[in-house]
């Protein structure tokens, strides 16, 4: 397991990075070791906020926690990313059982029966056909709508886009490739 960690107006020390490297080491034991862990560490109003991504093989795991410090947040991202991986066991092994990058045998299971993830059922569909515009557009378009994401077609490149509103107020852009 690799970990990367960038401090975003936030200076990162030695004894911060050790922390880091002991508490996700405990992690690594679901993981194969080509696995990266990307750590994110930032101030917000006077608060350290860490944002943790795990990308694996067809699963991202993802925690985001603010925190007055910042080794109680980083408890609290491990503590988040461990609840996960319980609570999707058995849905990632049934899915991704061929997946060498996770060890199931290794994630303990749900401590909550209750929690117990339902299968996915979709309630509605909707077809729409895409419209070439530029993003600017795009994001248009979202606002007046009313929604959080957009879906359209690039009029530049004419691949399918996704703009959506992110927490912070900004937007954000998914580009697809295939």
């Amino acid at each position: 397991m690799k970990i990367n960690i960038t401090g975003k107006n936030f200076t990162t020390y030695k004894r911060l990075e050790d922390t880091l490297d002991k508490k996700f080491e405990k992690l690594g034991k679901y993981f194969s070791d080509d696995i990266i862990v990307n750590v994110v560490l930032s101030q917000q109003r006077n608060k350290d906020k860490i944002e943790v991504t795990i990308n694996t093989k067809g699963t991202v795991f993802r925690a985001e926690e603010v925190a007055a410090d910042v080794y109680e947040g980083i408890d609290k991202a491990v503590d988040k990313l461990s609840h996960q991986m319980a609570k999707y066991k058995g849905k990632l092994q049934k899915r991704y059982n061929d997946n060498k990058s996770l060890k199931f045998e290794n994630i303990p299971e749900a401590e909550d029966a209750e929690e117990e993830v339902e299968e996915v059922k979709i309630v509605k569909t909707k077809k729409f056909e895409l419209q070439p515009m530029e993003v600017e557009d795009a994001i248009i378009q979202m606002e007046m709508i009313g929604h959080d994401f957009f879906v359209f077609l690039d009029m530049e490149t004419d691949s399918v886009k996704v703009v959506y509103s992110r927490k912070d107020g900004n937007y954000g852009l998914l580009e697809t490739t295939y």
